[in-house]
């Protein structure tokens, strides 16, 4: 999930929870529009958490090979 799922996630939430009136037999649209801005926020929290420590400096890996060119090579 990246930053714009989450943020549409979030909005349609909002506009379910605060905007919409409707009334759906056996669906309570307050808690549905809650879930989803919730869903939202943990998707966007995760979202930053994981392309942070991606960006993270790590351990820097530096391979030298050495070749030593003394007589004639293997045949």
């Amino acid at each position: 999930m990246g930053i714009g799922v989450g943020i549409l996630l979030i909005v349609v939430g909002a506009i379910l929870t605060f905007a919409v009136e409707a009334t759906v037999a056996g669906l309570d649209l307050d808690v549905v529009g809650w879930i989803l801005m919730l869903a939202g926020a943990a998707g966007l929290i995760l979202f930053l958490y994981m392309s942070r420590r991606r960006r993270a400096p790590g351990a820097v890996v530096a391979e030298r090979r050495r070749y030593d060119d003394v007589g004639q090579p293997p045949a």
